[in-house]
């Protein structure tokens, strides 16, 4: 089994197969972490698809300072907020402005601890996301959200104390 990084060499040389098996292994974790961004599963999707084509025509720039993992995840939360950006100018219009709940996601969260999540800010929610959905370290979070790994830690400490708050 080929590693991401040797994936993403081959991708860069327009391989296609290996842009399948990538994008087999990445999608499902590409689409939880956009949804939990924008909030709407078929905006989630779009965002999905630009983050893949995004690594189709930029495969051959990734040099490897990261984890094709934080890569790839970076590539997409750069489009969910440049995606969120042209929804609030009014470039595009939202399908829907509450979001559609994730049917998978909704049958295991129970309603009380979404309603908790949903109080942070946004800032906590992408850190909480990464740090414990998609069981990145401090560090990796680090790198997707382009921030200090102190920053990290004081944003998932303030965003357990307001959970606590709100679920006791």
């Amino acid at each position: 089994m080929k590693t991401d990084e040797a994936l993403l060499r081959a991708v860069g040389r327009a391989d296609r197969q290996a842009f399948r098996e990538l994008y087999d292994r990445h999608a499902e974790r590409v689409y939880r972490f956009s949804i939990s961004l924008v909030r709407n599963a078929h905006l989630a999707e779009e965002v999905l698809q630009e983050t893949m084509l995004t690594v189709w025509k930029n495969a051959a720039s990734f040099r490897g300072a990261s984890k094709a993992t934080t890569w790839i995840l970076g590539i997409a939360r750069n489009q969910a907020h440049s995606l969120l950006r042209r929804e609030k100018k009014g470039e595009r219009l939202p399908e829907d402005p509450k979001g559609e709940p994730d049917p998978a996601e909704a049958a295991e969260i129970d309603v009380r601890v979404t309603r908790a999540l949903q109080t942070l800010s946004p800032e906590q929610q992408e850190v909480l996301h990464l740090v414990f959905f998609e069981e990145m370290s401090l560090a990796d979070a680090a790198a997707v959200l382009g921030i200090p790994e102190g920053t990290v830690k004081s944003r998932l400490f303030y965003a357990r104390k307001a959970l606590a708050k709100e679920l006791l």
